[in-house]
């Protein structure tokens, strides 16, 4: 008896929101081809270093997915399987996997930590994943994405609201900027994720509230501790005004060494990652997070005390934009509202960050997926929409109903 054949892959073109498609396959199950990835670059066609690295972790956190390339790699077919998390299996060791990112990475650890965090709820057991190799990068990148330190303290608190709370843990083991070129940075970063629901919460969130306190972390690697002092006070030069419960730490370490074999000695190493940044969170009294992330160019030349007000202002901005919800966390809660019970949640989001092209790409996507359609109304706060979203119940196929 022959099996009935499954729906056809959904098709999808271009390397843009590659990532996030991803991530809405495996939570859904539906098969995707992507193609037509860079097809018009003359030297770099097909998947970025990065973008392979990513399908390995969806490889080894995943049972019985299927991954195919063209041969210019400008197109992938992905068919997902069960999400079992970091059980023994494929590159784990302990229940730990130990994912190697290249040392010709342009990407920050956040951009593979945040999707991986969405995935971390819907699996059959825990998520416990080692980023380690010469490609990791813990701070804020010149290709855009947000530091180690900002998913710990602006998106992970995120998960409570959804009654995912337990065990949850984001641990910075060795840090590093970016190197030459912006490619890899030589540090180490774990992700535990513990709590595994059947489906998320249902929320309504709707007042920003207004901002108690700000955080943040300074951190200098491989150079002298001063700098995060005087971008502290950069910093601290603007916010002060605004909320006098400003507190930031700083954080200096050592930099990094990578395996740099020489023809005399095989053994060689040499350093790298050297720099430093600002990560700074602003909470209101109603529990919404926003953030602002900056760091040093690779090429050097930056002053901390402009880094440092530079980093503060954009944290302005980013409150300023208003709603419960930054641009940075808005896609992780808006998926998790798609992925919930069958009921309607509600949140209040800035006209800024919802016209924002990644939020207008994810609501086609999710439509795509088979998700519903987002409902819009003017909230109270002038600036905001409240964006309602009925919840799909896809949730979590591998967790027992208890």
């Amino acid at each position: 008896m022959t099996t009935a054949p499954g729906p056809a892959p959904l098709k999808f073109t271009g390397s843009k929101h590659l990532i996030h498609r991803l991530v809405l396959a495996t939570l859904t199950g539906r098969a995707v081809r992507i193609s037509q990835i860079r097809a018009s670059s003359h030297t770099a066609p097909g998947l970025a270093p990065h973008e392979v690295s990513f399908l390995r972790l969806l490889d080894s956190i995943t049972n019985g997915s299927v991954i195919e390339f063209s041969y210019t790699g400008t197109t992938v077919l992905y068919k997902p399987g069960l999400i079992t998390g970091s059980a023994a299996g494929y590159g784990s060791a302990g229940g730990v996997v130990r994912h190697e990112l290249p040392a010709d990475c342009t990407r920050g650890a956040s951009f593979f930590i945040t999707p991986l965090c969405m995935l971390a709820p819907f699996s059959k057991a825990q998520v416990n994943v080692l980023f380690t190799g010469p490609g990791v990068i813990t701070s804020a990148t010149p290709t855009g994405d947000v530091s180690v330190d900002t998913v710990r303290t602006a998106i992970l608190p995120l998960y409570k609201s959804f009654g995912i709370e337990n065990n949850l843990e984001l641990r910075i083991l060795r840090r590093s900027n970016a190197g030459p070129g912006g490619k890899g940075g030589g540090g180490e970063v774990q992700l535990v994720f513990g709590h595994q629901v059947r489906l998320p919460k249902t929320i309504h969130i709707l007042s920003a509230g207004r901002i108690k306190r700000v955080r943040g972390v300074a951190y200098a690697i491989g150079v002298a501790g001063a700098n995060n002092a005087r971008m502290i006070e950069a910093a601290r030069g603007v916010l002060n005004e605004f909320a006098p419960d400003t507190y930031i730490y700083s954080d200096v370490s050592s930099a990094p060494l990578i395996p740099a074999p020489e023809k005399n000695n095989a053994n060689a190493k040499k350093k790298i990652g050297l720099g430093f940044g600002l990560s700074l969170v602003a909470e209101s009294n109603t529990g919404a997070l926003y953030s602002a992330d900056i760091a040093s160019a690779p090429s050097g030349g930056e002053v901390p005390e402009d880094l440092g007000k530079r980093c503060a202002f954009q944290l302005l901005e980013s409150v300023a934009q208003g709603g419960c919800a930054s641009h940075v966390a808005a896609p992780t809660m808006l998926t998790l509202m798609a992925m919930g019970s069958e009921d309607v949640g509600r949140l209040a989001i800035g006209k800024e960050v919802l016209g924002s092209e990644q939020v207008v790409q994810l609501a086609r996507d999710l439509r795509d997926f088979g998700m519903s359609g987002w409902g819009l109304k003017d909230a109270e706060e002038e600036g905001d929409a409240v964006v309602s979203i009925v919840g799909r119940g896809v949730g979590n196929v591998g967790r027992k109903i208890a």
